[in-house]
């Protein structure tokens, strides 16, 4: 595994634990059939697989996290960049192996890897059994029957209502302390470097009394904190009687649920319970979720808020739908509304379409400018039937995006350890969640602005919150001691 989360290399992070792959735990139930999972690239898929356990625990599946005891094994697959796609082609070369020591083993490929390539990939994938789409997990149950009958099994529908709204997920390595609840599915949103919208499908916006009730049973269960979860959440919009954003945002009704009101719906769970979200889109975000965000100190002072790129032509080209001045703007009034401190995190992407050395010092500024906590940086990887692919030349040598890329990981790097410098000799409430990777005389949490923080353990636990106070830091890391009561 650790060979597999090395290979990946689908964000370069200056996070010191960037997650790429997760596997399922092991329920040991003795007689059951073991369905065993590996999820890759995003929060959505990691919370996907959690929604298709459960779908099969239902039909008397358990969960393992050793393949050699499975029944069922499926890769959950992120279609991003090619480097993810042929990691997953890796994996299953691997996994032949299995499947000739136990070929009852079924193999099934799922997520956007699966939508985009659909029935081809079992054409070129010759041990795959089934194939199934983001939308299709509920027909998985039929599926395992066809394929135990011999066939194969493909769907890759896409829905414009499926929300999973009414399925408990089973929680996949959890920590007890932190889980994502999904709000959203889809990306309405055409950047032409983005696969997404071909492999999500349109956005739909799950009933928010859903949301509530499953944030209030992971509190009851003993969880601290969630994480919403959608491609765009600022765009989320429901109401009980149309869940077309399209049409919704033509009428005006005080009937409509936005992102803003979700967000108080769920501070009020508890103020003991957190809530984070992922991620936005610059151009949805409104003045009214950061004046929510400013009125509950249980909603974490933390936005990620990709820009991709710093330059004006670049960002038309993309099809971002703002302008650099924008999006200085929308900075500005985060920390305007939220102060200085409010941690801002994003992507960027060098290299794109036609960039020149002088956009990718736009870049650069914009980087300084803003001073974000930390990003997700890549070169651009041209991804097949994106608008960018058939409207651009991908023409910047491999050499030169490089170069660009590591300049903005060493600017970015620099970015962190200065934003974190500002922590030094101050308190903050941080939340457990567990042993620290080094140590298990040491415990890390985070704070509401979503850096890490490491500590002397003592008598403390996960899922406690303790006060910290900052002794020194690390490029990712808060280097601190409890401060008692």
């Amino acid at each position: 595994m650790k060979e597999i989360i090395g290979d990946i290399d689908i964000l370069d992070n200056t996070q010191e634990s960037c997650e790429v792959v997760n596997i399922t735990k092991d329920e040991n139930n003795v007689g059951q059939k073991k369905l065993y999972i590996e999820s890759y690239g995003c929060q959505m898929n990691f919370s996907d697989s959690e929604i298709v356990s459960s779908i099969l625990k239902k039909e008397g599946y358990t969960t393992t996290s050793s393949i050699e005891e499975a029944d069922v094994t499926f890769l959950n697959t992120c279609s991003i960049r090619e480097k993810a796609e042929t990691t997953v082609r890796n994996r299953l070369s691997e996994i032949n192996q299995y499947k000739k020591k136990n070929p009852e083993l079924v193999i099934g490929v799922l997520g956007c890897m699966a939508e985009r390539l659909k029935s081809k990939l079992l054409e070129e994938e010759k041990i795959v059994d089934l194939v199934v789409g983001p939308d299709a997990y509920r027909e998985l149950p039929n599926m395992l029957d066809e394929v135990s009958t011999g066939q194969k099994a493909v769907n890759t529908f896409l829905s414009r209502e499926e929300t999973y709204d009414d399925i408990t997920p089973v929680r996949l390595n959890s920590n007890g302390v932190t889980a994502f609840i999904s709000i959203m599915r889809g990306c309405d949103n055409m950047c032409s470097f983005c696969v997404v919208p071909f492999t999500r499908g349109r956005e739909r916006s799950r009933d928010p009394f859903s949301v509530v009730k499953e944030a209030q049973d992971l509190f009851d269960k003993g969880y601290r904190e969630v994480t919403l979860l959608g491609q765009n959440v600022d765009s989320y919009k429901w109401s009980a009687e149309q869940n077309n954003k399209a049409r919704l945002e033509k009428i005006d009704s005080a009937d409509i649920v936005n992102f803003a009101n979700l967000l108080e719906m769920v501070a009020k769970v508890s103020p003991e319970l957190r809530v984070r979200f992922a991620t936005s889109h610059p151009k949805d975000i409104t003045d009214d979720v950061l004046y929510t965000m400013k009125k509950y100190d249980n909603l974490c002072k933390y936005i990620h808020f990709p820009a991709q790129s710093g330059n004006s032509r670049i960002l038309e080209r993309m099809n971002r739908t703002y302008d650099r001045d924008w999006y200085i703007g929308k900075i500005d009034r985060i920390k305007e509304i939220l102060g200085e401190d409010c941690a801002i995190s994003s992507d960027m992407i060098s290299g794109f379409c036609g960039e020149t050395e002088e956009e990718h010092k736009d870049t650069l500024s914009l980087m300084e400018y803003v001073k974000y906590d930390y990003s997700y940086m890549f070169f651009y990887s041209e991804r097949p039937g994106t608008l960018a692919e058939k409207k651009y030349e991908d023409d910047i040598p491999m050499d030169i995006k490089k170069r660009r890329l590591t300049e903005v990981i060493n600017l970015q790097r620099e970015l962190s350890i200065e934003r974190n410098k500002r922590t030094i000799g101050n308190t903050y409430k941080v939340l457990i969640e567990g042993f620290s990777k080094r140590s298990d005389k040491q415990l890390q949490g985070r704070t509401t602005c979503n850096r890490v923080a490491v500590f002397d353990a003592g008598n403390h636990k996960k899922g406690e919150y303790v006060n910290v106070r900052v002794n020194e830091v690390t490029t990712g890391t808060l280097l601190a001691s409890v401060v008692e009561n």
